[in-house]
């Protein structure tokens, strides 16, 4: 995973790194997730989604910083929203539990 798989623009991009920007997009686009679920609703609205995109972003930032990059400043940056995303989507499931499909 540390191994170079290829550089552009002068950076070397590894597997670590590849799972760090996967994570930054994911944490990033959440926003526009509840961006688009506030324009849908008319007022500010914080989707599940959001927070599954919280949790998956922060997960995959915190391995890049904790096992490819082992800087414990983006482990203290990642560490508590993760934490915050996983009890928010735990308070969402409990709030409003996914309904089976009706079968008839």
């Amino acid at each position: 995973m540390h191994d170079i798989l290829f550089e552009i623009l002068g950076a070397k991009v590894t597997g670590w790194k590849l799972i760090g920007y996967l994570g930054v997009f994911t944490f990033s686009a959440r926003w526009l997730v509840q961006m688009q679920a506030s324009r849908k609703a008319g007022r500010p609205v914080v989707p599940r989604m959001f927070w599954i995109m919280s949790v998956i972003g922060s997960l995959l930032c915190l391995s890049y910083f904790i096992f490819g990059k082992n800087d414990s400043v983006g482990i203290l940056g990642f560490l508590f929203p993760s934490s915050v995303a996983c009890y928010n989507l735990y308070l969402d499931f409990k709030s409003q539990p996914i309904k089976p499909p009706d079968s008839k």
